[in-house]
Order: structure tokens, then sequence, then C-alpha cells
């Protein structure tokens, strides 16, 4: 979700400190770099060995390491920044970034902000409350710095109230909705299905594909870090690598699929359809395993619903639908055909017959036409390049 996005986080004296050794992991786990400068008194409540062991990064505390003989250059840290964070911000920090106070690397840092400042207040509950402080608030609030509020809670002092520093979590997401909105696809809501499905013989087989579920969650991971609100049908699968934040529904069957892509199809402005889903499931199920003998077994079938068709059929203005088409002989024919029939703003062509595409491997080649019948034609690329090359057609459409 932070992806090559730089922050520095400023650490300044309070007991809420501690929290920042678990919105250092987030922030790290989340794709971000991190680089941390703590006031002197901050390595009061968490040691700088602890925060550099988990930012991976050297931590600032001095103008001069006497150590090692470097200069902390205030002016690069500040400049190398996407965000800087304070968190927690005390009420002495507050103050001195109202006024301009330059006594310490923190605030060398800040006034050499190039990027966007957000702060998390950290006091008492008294102290949050004092006028001197709202004051200071507001004014930083007033030259455009983004406030985390503080929440209630228990507080050091043994109140109960308003003061405490937003919790990690909290603060993680505050993050990632700033970086959303600078996004393409900020404020989109997105339904993406992948994987196969599974159609029951018996509780012990089934009928299915080599679908292994990597495109489309592909395809979901690129939506979300382009901004969108993304929601995973996702059929049977072993993939993990999901990105934290996607709402994830796990089907089975292309019925279960049917019903949970159908259910609320009209809240979402993009719908990528990428599952493999059966065309046929048994017209029969057995409730208990089918015993093997001498004779044949015919399993007579039955056509399931399609999906994709209704989704096309009840289409509205501002959707943008993309369907997909993995074939093995006249394959362009077949997807033009499937482009019309399910009224799809665009199409995405894979054929079997090129090398490295198609179900359970890391690579992918696509052909993608519009109903414009514009074709743009792509090199074999990781599944995860082809999926922004998906999306960034998407974004062109909804814009």
């Amino acid at each position: 979700m932070l992806e090559n996005k730089k922050i520095v986080l400023g650490v300044s004296g309070s007991i809420a400190a501690y929290k920042s050794a678990s919105l250092t992991r987030l922030l790290v786990k989340s794709g971000a770099e991190v680089k941390i400068v703590m006031t002197d008194s901050a390595k009061d409540f968490i040691t700088p060995l602890t925060l550099s062991t988990l930012s991976k990064n050297p931590v600032h505390t001095q103008y001069w390491n006497k150590a090692s003989g470097e200069w902390a250059n205030h002016v690069e840290i500040a400049a190398w920044a996407d965000l800087i964070l304070i968190a927690p911000a005390s009420a002495n920090t507050i103050s001195k970034m109202a006024h301009g106070v330059c006594d310490n690397l923190l605030m060398a840092v800040y006034l050499s902000a190039k990027s966007k400042v957000a702060f998390a207040p950290a006091m008492d509950l008294d102290m949050y409350r004092h006028p001197s402080v709202l004051k200071n608030i507001a004014e930083l609030v007033n030259q455009g710095h983004l406030i985390i509020p503080a929440e209630s809670g228990e507080l050091a002092s043994g109140l109960v109230g308003e003061g405490r520093m937003a919790e990690p979590e909290n603060i993680l997401k505050f993050v990632t909705d700033y970086f959303a909105q600078s996004k393409r696809l900020f404020g989109k809501k997105a339904l993406v299905t992948a994987g196969p499905t599974f159609e029951n013989i018996d509780p012990v087989r089934f009928i299915g594909n080599h679908s292994s579920g990597k495109m489309g969650i592909s395809i979901a991971n690129q939506l979300i870090n382009e901004g969108a609100d993304v929601t995973l049908v996702l059929g049977p699968s072993s993939q993990k690598n999901i990105e934290s934040g996607i709402k994830v529904i796990n089907v089975t069957t292309a019925e279960d699929m049917y019903n949970a892509c159908n259910s609320n199809s009209d809240n979402f402005d993009i719908i990528v359809m990428s599952a493999a889903v059966a065309d046929y499931t048994p017209k029969q199920k057995a409730d208990i395993k089918i015993k093997k003998n001498d004779n044949e077994m015919f399993i007579e079938l039955k056509k399931t619903e399609d999906i994709l068709k209704k989704l096309g059929e009840n289409k509205k203005a501002h959707q943008v639908l993309v369907g997909f088409a993995l074939e093995t002989n006249n394959e362009h024919a077949h997807a033009l055909e499937k482009l019309h029939k399910k009224n799809l703003d665009f199409i995405v062509l894979n054929s079997l017959n090129d090398k490295g595409a198609g179900f359970q491997t890391d690579t992918n080649k696509i052909t993608i036409i519009d109903k414009q019948l514009k074709t743009e034609t792509f090199d074999l690329k990781s599944k995860l390049e082809v999926a922004k090359d998906i999306v960034t057609k998407i974004a062109e459409l909804i814009a």
C-alpha cells in the first residue's frame, strides 16, 4: 500500500513513544521506507537501537554523531521525505512547531520540510484541553498540517479521556489514505474475481480447472495500490499474497461466485472478471462418496449462470466492465464475440499457444481489445506488470 513511499517519523518525548515501535513496523511492512528522528527526551521512553532495528535505517538524534563523525543533514533528511510524520507529538513539540522554535534535530528537519507534515498529539487529558495547546494545534492546522486526532482511553496519569496518541493501526490507515488521494483510482470501488471454481460431483470429487488466481490477485493488488476500494471474490486458491485492505469473499462454486458478484454489483465503478468460472456443473451432486465399480460412470452436466453476461446486461453508465478470454484457437475472433455479447468495455485476451501465458505461471502475454476495437498487444511480462497494464487501461476509461 505504501510501496516506495519515503516517510520521516519524528518521535518526541511522550510515554506514547513506545507505540512508535509498532508504528514503524507497520509502515515498513506496508512497503514504506522509514527514517526516524528522535528528540533527546524520546530516548527516555524507547531506545534508538529498537527503532533502528525495526526501520532498517540509522536513527538520528543529534546534528553530529561523535562516534561515526557523521553530520545529520536536516535539510537532506527533510527533502528526502514524501511525508514527515511526528508521532507522538508532545505538547512541547507542538508548541515548538507552532512558533518555529529550533532547538533540536527534529525541529530542524520539521522547519526544512518540503513535503506535507502530519502529527499525532499525545498528552494527558487536561493538557490536551488547555487553551494554549488547542491554539497551537489550530495554528498548525491553519498552516496546512495534517492532524491525526488523539483518541480517548486510559491515560498514563490514570485519568480516562481524550489525549491518547492514535493507535498505530489507525495512524497507518491515515497515512495510507493520505497517499491514496493522489492516486488515479482514489474513491473508486472495484470488484475483482480470481481463481477457479470447483463444481462438486460428490463430497470428495469435483470438476475444476488449473487456474491459480495469480492474475486476478495481481489486478486486485494493483487496483488498491492505485487508491481503489477493492473487493476480491476468490475461488479456491492457495495464493496468500493479497494486499491488506482488500475485502476477500471466498467462494467455491460458480453459483457461489454468481451470488457474490450480483448481490451488489451496482455499487462498483470497476468490475474485472478474471476468474476461470466453470461453464458447466453436474446436474446431480451425490451426498455421499460415489463408490467405484466395474461400470462406466456418466455425469450429466448443466450450464452454469453466465456471470459476465448478467453483469453486462445490468451495466451502469459509470461502470467499466472487463472480461477475460483464454483461448486455444481462433483467439481474436472468439475474444471479439465475447466483447460484444457481454457488453464489455474491453477484453483481455491470452492464448495457451503463447509460451509462459495462462494458468499456474508467474508470467502472462496479453492483448487488450476495447469496444472501439482498439487493439494493444503486450510482450510477455510478469503478472504484476501485466496487472499494471490492465489497470492503466481502466484508469484511462474511468477518468
